[in-house]
């Protein structure tokens, strides 16, 4: 009976609240936590001046909700939001579905919030939420170098290529140099090197693994850890896998 019940509380499930619980915790949340604070600026209820990161606003007036605000805010409701969004969920998805464990993706996302918060007084950038969804896409780029993208049906490349198109893309759209994405890269470089290169040059040395405390706090029983077939869940629209055997015509 129960298990009837379950099925049928599936089958009322519409396909966009199946998409919204099926995504990992952390992606969920941030995700979550981007659209809510879009609307929240939209409809004037908090404006994105109480959101952005400063670090006299944080550690003078002691404002600390800006260390997690200036991750969750990527504008008002727009066209640019949705694509930001896409590309926030998507690789995020990826990347904690192929972890280890949850502890790791979570450990990821502490090393690359703490970093960019650091960096940002050196470029002027008060929000960080495109630098950290960069440098997610950085990172599964590079873990799946065999998969095979068509960015708006138009380009196909393989995924090591695609922070690169983006930064074209983005150059072509407003017309500058995207530091964003760029602080992103070299922030998702530093952790793919230590994480999956590093190992391989000294005896499975980790230096960028979380410690055991951390580890004890998120995990119940270790997950498997993931590998480039994950990277079928994306769908086949912007930077969507290509297909496999193309027509040359």
């Amino acid at each position: 009976m129960a298990a009837m019940q379950r099925e049928g509380d599936a089958q009322r499930q519409m396909p966009l609240e199946t998409w919204f619980y099926e995504m990992p915790i952390c992606t969920r949340m941030w995700t979550t936590a981007t659209v809510v604070t879009s609307i929240l600026v939209q409809c004037h209820i908090i404006t994105p001046f109480q959101l952005f990161y400063s670090f006299r606003a944080v550690f003078a007036k002691s404002q600390y909700w800006r260390l997690l605000t200036t991750f969750i805010y990527f504008g008002p409701l727009s066209i640019d939001l949705i694509f930001h969004v896409f590309f926030l969920q998507r690789y995020s998805r990826l990347l904690e579905e192929a972890g280890r464990s949850p502890a790791h993706f979570s450990w990821l996302l502490l090393y690359a919030t703490c970093t960019l918060l650091l960096l940002s007084p050196l470029v002027s950038m008060p929000f960080l939420g495109s630098p950290l969804s960069s440098a997610l896409v950085y990172i599964w780029s590079r873990r799946n170098p065999e998969t095979r993208l068509s960015f708006l049906g138009l380009l196909v490349f393989t995924a090591p290529y695609l922070p690169w198109v983006l930064m074209a893309f983005s150059l072509v759209l407003h017309g500058t140099i995207p530091k964003d994405e760029i602080m992103g890269v070299f922030v998702g470089h530093i952790y793919y090197f230590f994480s999956d290169v590093f190992p391989t040059l000294s005896n499975g040395a980790r230096p960028f693994d979380p410690p055991m405390w951390w580890r004890r706090l998120f995990e119940g029983r270790p997950r498997q850890h993931g590998t480039d077939t994950d990277a079928a869940v994306i769908n086949h629209d912007i930077a969507a896998p290509a297909p496999v055997n193309m027509d040359p015509r």
